[in-house]
């Protein structure tokens, strides 16, 4: 247990003062908000306090990790609207603050606001307002990184539980009010009795095989109850066919923006039975489609028919502007695939597609080439005939691409230096991946230097120089029978990444980072580009 500290700076051990933002930390109202919530209870004074201030009680208590207050606070919510981000401020304060109590604190407070209101319709006099919970933009949290943190897949859990409890609480009621008022007309008496306007939960939902069961029917009995789920993002991972079918009839058509299906081997065939499911959906912007085991290298006459499937099933989504086809085999059909959308790719992910000179040339003749911001093409071997087109194709996205990928594409020194010029007119460049590939410290430091005069370039995932590994055969990985990793020059690799960081630090932009960890980076979304 840690010791004790005075009274006027106590901090929650799961929120240390270091951690807190600059613009919260430096407030006097912020300040005098932390001190407030640390002493719970609130309900006293709550109905004597000024509306405005409960935006800032709400953060204090979220970011100290106060689930008894944050539920008082929900319980009087002055306002129609409670939405997290906004709360909260930016998305990494989500994710560096999650505390799984306080996620189901909110949650909890809303189903027994609901309850109240169900059984005493028009006499509560909490003063809430509550009519839409925004939940969404609430970031993972890796499993083992903290003990309190609530992941994607347990917060759809808790959401759809609550949703359940709600509507069967609503039934007993009407239930039990049927039972009071005898006669032929006594259940439509109950059905008549004033009904809770209910709550709205805007949601990012996950769901796998676990949770599919309570989600569907938390989708099908919560879509006219008190408590209703409104999926922004919706995400199924290893689900069947007819699951991930049943999963989108039933989601309400007006929010959703993004679908991802993902680790399901569903091939041309599964792809035509679930696509035209997506056509109810006039916000879908985002598709994601990786690892559906698309294998169109050899063409057969079904799968020409399929790809005509697909490709007119694409061409009825009219906004949408990302997709992610990555790890199908795609060799020679890109231009048959999206030649039906009715509007250019803002995001188009292909890693791992076994794409062809033909592939590439397509795009950058393609009216999705100047609108692209985000391209990833890692995966595939620049170092023959692949590298001409790329180049050409960076040269039509140059004005608009603000993330690229490039990991594990084959790339040496020499073809580095090929593309330089070019990626160096990529003017509004943010993200460069080049992790996986065989370049020099000597090439890696050039890169460095000549790509310092773009302004709005961020981050660099760049691999691990090939003058750092040990002249030695690859050794397999613990663990596995199949992989096998090159031994590394502690030394050497230490030596490199030291004179990178001195180029980075004498360059003066402290803006920029350059690492070799391919992972814990927020790349950018679509979303946020």
């Amino acid at each position: 247990m840690a010791p004790s500290r005075s009274r006027s700076t106590q901090i929650p051990p799961c929120v240390p003062k270091r951690q807190l933002p600059p613009g919260y930390s430096d407030s006097l109202l912020f300040l005098c908000a932390r001190r407030m919530v640390a002493q719970h209870p609130l309900p006293v004074l709550l109905p004597a306090m000024p509306a405005h201030l409960y935006p800032i009680l709400f953060q204090a208590a979220f970011l100290d990790g106060r689930p008894l207050v944050l539920r008082d606070l929900v319980a009087a919510w002055p306002f129609p609207v409670l939405n997290f981000q906004r709360l909260v401020g930016r998305r990494e304060l989500l994710r560096d603050h999650p505390c799984k109590l306080c996620v189901q604190a909110v949650i909890l407070a809303v189903v027994a606001q609901l309850r109240r209101q169900l059984e005493e319709p028009g006499h509560d006099a909490s003063g809430c307002r509550l009519r839409v919970l925004d939940v969404t933009g609430v970031p993972d949290d890796p499993a083992g990184r903290a003990p309190d943190g609530m992941s994607v897949w347990s917060g759809t859990v808790a959401l759809a539980k609550a949703c359940v409890e709600v509507s069967k609480h609503q039934r007993e009621f009407q239930r039990r009010g049927s039972k009071r008022h005898k006669g032929r007309s006594g259940a439509a008496t109950a059905a008549a009795a004033p009904q809770p306007p209910g709550v709205d939960v805007h949601a990012d939902l996950f769901v796998n095989g676990t949770s599919y069961g309570i989600l569907r029917d938390a989708l099908q009995t919560g879509s006219a109850g008190p408590l209703r789920l409104k999926c922004r993002e919706f995400q199924a991972e290893k689900l069947s066919l007819a699951g991930i079918v049943s999963l989108l009839e039933t989601l309400d058509p007006s929010c959703v923006r993004r679908v991802d299906l993902r680790f399901r081997n569903l091939g041309l065939t599964g792809l035509s039975v679930i696509l035209p499911h997506l056509s109810r959906f006039p916000e879908l912007r985002s598709l994601k489609l990786q690892y559906s085991n698309v294998d169109v290298r050899r063409p057969t006459p079904e799968s020409a028919i399929g790809i005509r499937c697909l490709a007119g099933q694409l061409g009825m989504l009219p906004s949408l502007r990302e997709l992610n086809l990555g790890s199908s085999r795609l060799s020679g059909n890109l231009r048959q695939i999206l030649c039906d959308l009715q509007a250019p790719l803002e995001s188009l992910e292909l890693a791992f597609c076994s794409l062809v000179p033909a592939d590439l040339a397509f795009l950058s003749q393609s009216f999705h080439a100047p609108a692209l911001k985000r391209l990833d093409l890692s995966g595939h071997d620049f170092s023959q005939g692949l590298l001409e087109p790329l180049r050409l194709l960076l040269e039509e996205t140059s004005a608009s691409l603000l993330h690229l990928d490039l990991m594990e594409c084959r790339m040496a020194d020499a073809h580095l230096d090929a593309l330089l010029p070019t990626l160096r007119r990529c003017s509004r460049l943010r993200f460069l991946g080049l992790y996986g590939n065989s370049l020099s410290t000597a090439a890696l430091k050039d890169l460095l230097r000549k790509t310092l005069e773009l302004p709005d370039l961020r981050l660099v995932v760049y691999p691990f120089p090939v003058d750092c590994y040990k002249p030695e055969p690859p050794r397999r990985v613990p663990g596995s029978r199949r992989i096998y990793e090159e031994p590394m020059d502690g030394e050497r690799l230490a030596a490199a990444t030291a004179e990178i960081s001195q180029l980075l630090a004498n360059s003066g932009r402290t803006d920029l980072v350059w690492t070799y960890n391919p992972y814990g980076h927020g790349t950018l979304d679509y979303f946020s580009l």
